[in-house]
């Protein structure tokens, strides 16, 4: 018998950094076996870097298209996890009339780096491994496989 949810949203401020990525790591890890989207506060294009780091790992969310609560089409998540203050607020506020769990990630925008382009780049793989780490402790390989 599964542990795992059977869907998961990733929230964030403007849905085009951590929750994106988050959401692609969780897809790479489970997506055959948990439903995973992600969605903002607001909404603005995917970050160019933050394709990039994914893009290390062999994950493209270059696709992505980013949303907010409002234009999500469906609500039925077991879990919510918000990764910025707005969001955390906001799932809070969309799911007191519902059976989910609402988990916050304090996890820093990498956006707000500044300094070369390598400097940006590490802060989002910094951003990046600190999601993966947190994924895998929260939603494990079934058996210890992958």
């Amino acid at each position: 018998m599964s542990t795992l949810p059977a869907a998961v949203l990733f929230a964030c401020t403007l849905n085009s950094v951590r929750s994106p990525m988050a959401e692609g790591l969780l897809k790479a890890a489970h997506g055959a076996r948990i439903y995973v989207d992600s969605a903002g506060a607001e909404s603005t294009e995917v970050n160019g870097f933050a394709v990039e780091v994914l893009a290390e790992f062999g994950i493209d969310i270059s696709n992505h298209m980013p949303k907010t609560f409002e234009t999500l089409e469906d609500f039925s998540f077991d879990v919510v996890i918000a990764l910025s203050p707005e969001a955390e607020r906001a799932a809070r506020q969309l799911t007191s009339w519902m059976s989910c769990e609402v988990d916050y990630w304090p996890i820093p925008d990498p956006s707000a780096a500044t300094g070369t382009r390598e400097a940006r780049l590490n802060v989002f793989r910094e951003v990046r491994d600190d999601l993966k780490r947190r994924i895998d402790a929260r939603f494990p390989p079934e058996n210890g496989n992958k």
